[in-house]
């Protein structure tokens, strides 16, 4: 092992005691203390029958969870093993046995490693939800920083464990496959192999993010649709049949898919960077440390992420309401400008002064380890004021959102008219920022520079992972205590951190949304450069702007099957959920002690999700392939550049149309504002028209924020991915012309 290995393992190692420490810290919240805290003169806030509640419900909702994701994976599990077979057959094609038996064992490595990265996720979570809850019941009212400690901590062990087994098992698979490719000259070809490794990890992500996505918003919209908006129910009220199932979905889809997301981006920007590299003779020349420069960037980045994090939950914690999206918003702002200067260090250190690379315009291109360095950096501001920018259109901190929640006054269809143009004005800011990264780094290094931008966007994933889990966390812990009847001030408290959740999830769906069109762009490149194209790739063909327009039809296509997936579901739950309360009227009695069945809600989520996620799946793994092999790669540049075009705008503007419709939601429901209209009640009690009218457009705006449109960003990465592991065998078929040879 060289010293740049044992940087890497290391960095590894820290960030699994790391996230080990943090879970043992949350431990020490207990769900059921067995005790009440009680500060000197003021009531008592929590009281052990409620705080026994709070032990069942973390017990459905676990047990919902772990019957779902047990019945997702099984379906992952037989997707790998299925697809394995097809792709050892067609990469064997393309190449030799041995290849296409490399690259499907890198491929299941992916999708198993992709699989425990959700389900860690997801049992931390589910494991800090309630114990979020019990530190918000058990401090005085003014205090919060117990309970954002915890959600903080959860999040913590989601994103530093999946950092450093992402980073580990990636190393670990390089250094194996090493033993076999033991000359120089053929480690462009291990890297290959090594591609299969993020189409596994990316093809698992597509059945997470689809299928939780579906899961949870169709428990969210129905139980919106009938309790909220039909019978005038709390949000979370446990007479709700479907409030068990909507907060196992803010587990499944907004931690697991995130997670198994997430994973996917940093596997496959690391896997084109190493793709790329190896075609260079002078980094072959340089040795393995500048080769294994990628996987430095994210090494640093844990390490870094790691001293930052310390900020939020000793150097300045949270205290009262307007410390915790401060607090949050610094983690991200501070490990970026923090991993700057390493990185910068790391690239002078490890890369030659000067070096050479395939360029796919002009043959080749010189780059030095000033201009990577600057790849990497610009990438991490960018993602930065991505994530600003997101801020500021879906949080109730600023004008956009605060305007959303004053049209409300006028009705649901001005809200909506009104989110929707606020969403595609949203994608401006971040669409000229990705373009001006790609600009720079495309200037600097080719697309070996926008590999490393990606890099350097995902170098603080573990901060953006952090404050992604704390969204769902607070989230559940918010419905845990309306269902346990908990007091007000506990409440009061959740809704405080579910409210900076909200954004925080809005901005780490920008962070994702932005990274993964700037992988989409690398693995896009390292498929040209795979194919040995030195004279660019010319749209104007006819069958490549063809296929262009297809590809930008993609997204639309995609997005119509899985929002009508959620309506198909969300109807099913709806009629269970009124044949619940017509069975038993006294549900909605307040003094009735009857219990709803919530197993049935769960069992319409799991059954619909399951069963709807297939084909979106199908349509996205298909399209390169059955382009590449009847139409050839020509027709697949243009199904590339056409989805990526398309996908990375109308994923953010789906995002932030729903942040701004959930946040303006919640900033009527708050009372922040001082006009009578804009209240959740009004003097008698009464839901407020413009509440009504907000609620609409939260339910609308359900599955454009968490399932449409972060499921946009793995079409951009996995039809890349897909025909980057597949490009030889393209080749094969007449040349690279398809069987119709067009």
């Amino acid at each position: 092992m060289t010293g740049v290995d044992v940087f890497i393992f290391a960095a590894v190692g820290v960030g699994i005691c790391f996230a080990a420490y943090n879970f043992a810290v949350i431990q020490r919240t207990k769900v059921n203390p067995g005790r009440t805290y009680q500060p000197a003169n003021s009531p008592l806030i929590a009281v052990q029958a409620e705080l026994a509640k709070v032990e069942q419900i973390h017990a459905t909702i676990d047990t919902g969870a772990k019957a779902f994701l047990r019945a997702e994976y099984t379906i992952c599990v037989q997707f790998l093993l299925a697809f394995s077979v097809l792709l050892l057959i067609l990469t064997t094609v393309g190449s030799s046995f041995a290849e296409g038996l490399f690259t499907t064992v890198a491929f299941l490595v992916g999708g198993f490693t992709s699989i425990a990265s959700g389900l860690c996720g997801m049992l931390v979570a589910v494991d800090a939800n309630a114990r979020t809850t019990v530190a918000a019941a058990s401090e005085p009212p003014s205090r919060l920083t117990a309970a954002f400690n915890v959600a903080f901590r959860a999040g913590a062990v989601m994103g530093f464990a999946l950092c450093a087994l992402g980073l580990g098992v990636l190393l670990a698979l390089l250094l194996a496959y090493r033993v076999h490719f033991s000359d120089v000259s053929e480690w462009a070809t291990m890297m290959d192999c090594v591609a299969g490794f993020g189409l596994g990890g990316s093809s698992v992500a597509m059945f997470g993010r689809v299928g939780g996505g579906i899961y949870t918003k169709a428990a969210d919209v129905g139980a919106d649709l009938v309790g909220k908006v039909v019978h005038g129910l709390e949000e979370d009220d446990p007479k709700n049949p479907a409030t068990i199932a909507d907060n196992v979905g803010d587990n499944v889809g907004d931690v697991a898919g995130m997670g198994s997301d997430l994973f996917g981006s940093l596997a496959e920007s690391t896997c084109a960077a190493l793709v790329i590299a190896s075609t260079s003779s002078d980094l072959l020349d340089a040795g393995w440390a500048a080769l294994l420069f990628p996987l430095t960037i994210s090494a640093a980045g844990i390490l870094v992420c790691m001293a930052c994090s310390f900020i939020a939950t000793d150097l300045k914690p949270a205290v009262r309401e307007a410390d915790v999206e401060s607090a949050l918003k610094l983690q991200l702002i501070s490990t970026t400008f923090l991993v700057v200067p390493v990185v910068v260090y790391l690239a002078h250190a490890l890369l030659p002064d000067k070096f050479e690379l395939p360029s796919v315009v002009s043959g080749t291109i010189k780059a030095s380890s000033t201009g990577a360095a600057i790849c990497v950096s610009v990438g991490a501001l960018g993602g930065l004021l991505i994530g600003l920018v997101t801020e500021y259109y879906t949080s109730h901190s600023y004008e956009p959102v605060r305007e959303c929640a004053h049209v409300c006054k006028q009705g649901a269809a001005v809200n909506l008219i009104y989110g929707l143009a606020l969403g595609y004005r949203s994608a401006i800011v971040p669409v000229y920022t990705l373009a001006a990264i790609v600009y720079f780094a495309f200037s600097l290094a080719d697309l070996y520079g926008v590999a490393l931008a990606a890099l350097g966007m995902l170098s603080t994933l573990a901060t953006g992972l952090t404050i992604d889990g704390y969204g769902p966390v607070t989230d559940n812990a918010g419905g845990i205590a309306e269902m346990a009847q908990l007091p007000a001030a506990c409440r009061e408290k959740t809704d405080c951190l579910d409210a900076a959740g909200n954004t925080t999830a809005a901005i780490g769906k920008g962070f994702a949304i932005g990274s993964a069109a700037l992988v989409s762009l690398a693995l896009y490149g390292a498929f040209v450069v795979r194919l040995g194209i030195t004279t660019g790739v010319n749209v104007l063909t006819p069958l490549t702007f063809a296929a262009l327009l297809v590809g930008a039809n993609l997204p639309y296509w995609f997005s119509a099957m899985t929002m009508k997936s959620v309506g198909l579901a969300a109807a099913e739950m709806v009629q269970e959920v009124e044949r619940q309360f017509k069975a038993d009227p006294s549900l909605l009695d307040p003094n009735s002690t009857s219990t709803p069945d919530y197993d049935a809600c769960v069992e319409i989520s799991t059954k619909a999700s399951l069963r709807e996620m297939i084909a979106p799946a199908a349509l996205v793994m298909l399209t390169p392939l059955v382009a590449g092999t009847f139409f050839g790669v020509e027709a697949v540049f243009g199904i590339l550049t056409g989805g990526l075009v398309s996908g990375v705008q109308l994923a953010i503007s789906m995002s932030n149309s729903g942040g701004a419709w959930d946040n303006a939601k919640k900033y009527i429901s708050g009372g922040f504002d001082p006009d009578p209209a804009l209240r959740k009640k009004d003097g008698n009690g009464n839901s407020t028209p413009a509440h009504d009218a907000a609620v609409t457009g939260d339910t609308v705006g359900d599955p454009f924020k968490d399932t449409s449109g972060p499921a946009l960003n793995i079409l951009m990465k996995l039809m890349a991915i897909l025909s980057l592991v597949f490009a030889q065998y393209f080749e094969s078929i007449n040349g690279g012309k398809g069987l119709f040879k067009l």
